[in-house]
């Protein structure tokens, strides 16, 4: 027991150290004023109703649509992706995750650059279709870019965990479903889709929490006119340097996260 102690320590510090004094800072600053010193503080609601103006509310809005938004997109090709995977011998299955979890080691940055290049006015895509004398089309700084950066650097996020479902499906259920007379439709729909519902469940809390909060590829994809929550709380920190106020709308956007995984729960009682 003290040898397990002894492995349990490290990352307690280091939780500590990067996860909880964070967040304990961000709720001393969401409920206190700006002071010169720490006498000078003072407990407030000031900046969570700084939230409720009418030009905050629409960048909450605006980030929980684009959420729900790559959420959807996600979850029918991840899905899809994932149970095409699984279909396959064990050793292929571990090749083809491989192939999508690949892209997740290079920077996110760097991936999102990527696509400026090709969605660019001159990018590679408009290049190609100057190519057959098709006007160019403006897909820069626009939802649809902001979308596809989201949906292609978190689709693995939902493939993942689904095909982690897929995989461990008895198989001798389906064969079960198919002996009492269900067709394809409702096996999948009775069985399949029932069993791998933990993978969908969570990965839709990911690919929804990840996106929401997203600040890089806004950012670059939309231009600096486009603002989502994570861009909200970066130009708070950042550039405005309101801490209170910036802390306040982290607290709120964890709140949302929280909110967003309890009702999840319901879908999968059963699976802790």
């Amino acid at each position: 027991m003290k040898i397990y102690k002894n492995f349990i320590l490290p990352y307690l510090i280091w939780a500590a150290l990067l996860i909880v004094i964070p967040l304990i800072m961000i709720l001393i600053y969401a409920f206190t004023t700006d002071g010169n010193s720490v006498l000078t503080v003072s407990f407030t609601f000031d900046n969570f109703k700084n939230i409720l103006s009418q030009a905050y509310v629409s960048v909450f809005w605006a980030s929980l649509k684009v959420g729900i938004i790559t959420v959807l997109i996600c979850l029918a090709l991840g899905y899809i992706m994932a149970y095409l995977i699984s279909r396959f011998s064990e050793q292929v299955q571990s090749i083809l995750i491989l192939m999508v979890t690949i892209p997740m080691w290079i920077n996110m940055l760097l991936r999102t650059y990527a696509w400026i290049s090709i969605l660019s006015d001159n990018g590679l895509f408009n290049s190609f279709l100057g190519f057959f004398g098709i006007e160019p089309m403006t897909l820069m700084y626009t939802d649809f870019a902001v979308i596809l950066g989201l949906v292609c650097n978190f689709l693995p996020f939902m493939i993942i965990p689904i095909h982690t479902s897929l995989s461990k499906m008895d198989k001798s259920l389906i064969e079960a479903s198919y002996d009492l007379g269900a067709n394809k439709f409702q096996t999948f729909k009775k069985v399949i889709f029932k069993l791998s519902l933990p993978g969908v469940i969570n990965g839709i809390i990911m690919v929804f929490l990840l996106s929401i909060s997203s600040f890089v590829i806004p950012k670059l994809l939309g231009g600096g006119s486009y603002m989502m929550v994570g861009n909200l709380i970066e130009s708070q920190f950042v550039h405005v340097g309101d801490w209170n106020f910036g802390g306040a709308i982290s607290f709120v956007l964890a709140a949302i996260m929280l909110i967003a995984i309890k009702l999840t729960e319901k879908f999968d009682k059963t699976d802790e």
